[in-house]
């Protein structure tokens, strides 16, 4: 029993019905395999307490009296649940810590860096091909694909939010962490030698994934040498949909969650917001294959010793444009009507996220804020 008077295995109902309501969502299976997950990681007390997490920013005290359970309680438990990797925490210099809800992907499971074992690995890996919601991803990703620097000419448009030395050039904090994903597949054997220490974080995130010992600290001169090693070894770059990132990933489409289920879609190209696309002049092509070699999404192959490209397998990464030898492939930029409309920050994305998953109306994004307001000055008064 939970501390209500709630049966465990109703909590932890709770906990992935009130996942599935946040915007990147928690759908259920007919394996199990997402009540594993949670059942691994969350105690009944973490699970009971975490339906009480909103996506608002609360202290200890605004979720205990939500909760209704002891404040001394509840700042236990959420302790305990940020040094899991369970909800995410802001931290400010002489204010208390506040707290806000996690979501699957990208959130908690990421979290779990450094902390993945084989039985949680194996629920995970259940589960990968049912999270992916092709129809909201298709709408509103998660991540994006923007080119590597290598692969961008002059001549180009490339505005700032797709350059990725240009999303780091206002921030100040960066973290660099393992890729959970190719920690995942290489404890099991499998994966690629591709580095590990790759995924980048910057801003207030950075100081979460420091402060949990997610990551280590590093100055702006390695993130760009992280960003070359990406274009050297094949990493796709995806930094979260937003003008104002707070990551930037470096994914293989033989490890990354996320670029394997885009790579079993017959058409990737419909999956990803990307602004360009590659382009083959067959007339320089030399056939060396390199390109095909470093194509994380197979829209590259060899047909009579020159390359043939199925554009809509294509991402718009520009690995195969980095390394092309004769620059018989180059990147162009999509035509408006394929542009997407790329939100401010990831609360707007969030949003977005959430209405075209129909969880997240403003109906509802109004009683959200109104409970945490009540709360607030409820749990303010009772102190």
């Amino acid at each position: 029993m939970g501390k209500k008077g709630v049966m465990t295995s109703d909590v932890y109902e709770k906990l992935a019905k009130h996942l599935d309501d946040l915007p990147s969502g928690y759908p259920r299976t007919k394996n199990g395999a997402e009540m594993r997950i949670l059942r691994r990681l969350f105690t009944p007390e973490e699970a009971e307490l975490a339906v009480d997490i909103s996506l608002i920013e609360e202290t200890a005290e605004v979720i205990a009296r939500r909760a209704r359970i002891p404040v001394k309680e509840a700042a236990r438990i959420l302790e305990n649940m940020e040094k899991k990797g369970l909800i995410y925490v802001h931290h400010r210099k002489s204010k208390p810590p506040r707290y806000q809800a996690s979501g699957y992907v990208i959130g908690f499971f990421e979290f779990q860096v450094n902390k993945l074992n084989p039985e949680l690995i194996k629920d995970v890996e259940e589960y990968t091909p049912h999270w992916f919601d092709k129809g909201a991803w298709k709408k509103v990703p998660q991540l994006r694909t923007i080119p590597v620097n290598e692969s961008i000419q002059v001549k180009n448009e490339v505005l700032p939010y797709e350059h990725a030395e240009q999303l780091i050039q206002d921030e100040e904090i960066f973290a660099v962490a393992p890729c959970i994903c190719r920690q995942e597949q290489k404890i099991q054997g499998h994966g690629c030698d591709r580095p590990l220490e790759t995924c980048l974080v910057f801003g207030r995130a950075a100081e979460y994934y420091i402060h949990n010992n997610l990551g280590r600290k590093i100055d702006r001169e390695e993130v760009r040498k992280i960003l070359k090693t990406a274009n050297k070894t094949g990493l796709v770059l995806q930094p979260s949909n937003a003008k104002e990132p707070s990551n930037i990933c470096t994914c293989c489409g033989c490890c990354c969650g996320v670029l394997r289920n885009i790579k079993r879609h017959p058409r990737p190209a419909t999956l990803v917001w990307s602004p360009c696309i590659a382009e083959l002049d067959t007339d320089v092509c030399n056939g060396c294959g390199i390109c095909v070699s470093r194509c994380q999404m197979d829209a590259l192959s060899l047909d009579n010793e020159y390359a043939v490209l199925n554009s809509e397998r294509c991402i718009g990464c520009g690995l195969c444009i980095s390394t092309c030898p004769t620059h018989a492939l180059r990147l162009v930029r999509k035509p408006k009507s394929e542009q997407r409309h790329i939100p401010k920050n990831i609360v707007r994305t969030n949003i977005k996220l959430g209405r075209v998953r129909g969880k997240l109306s403003l109906g509802k994004m109004l009683q959200m804020v109104l409970k945490s307001v009540i709360d607030r000055i409820v749990a303010t008064k009772r102190d």
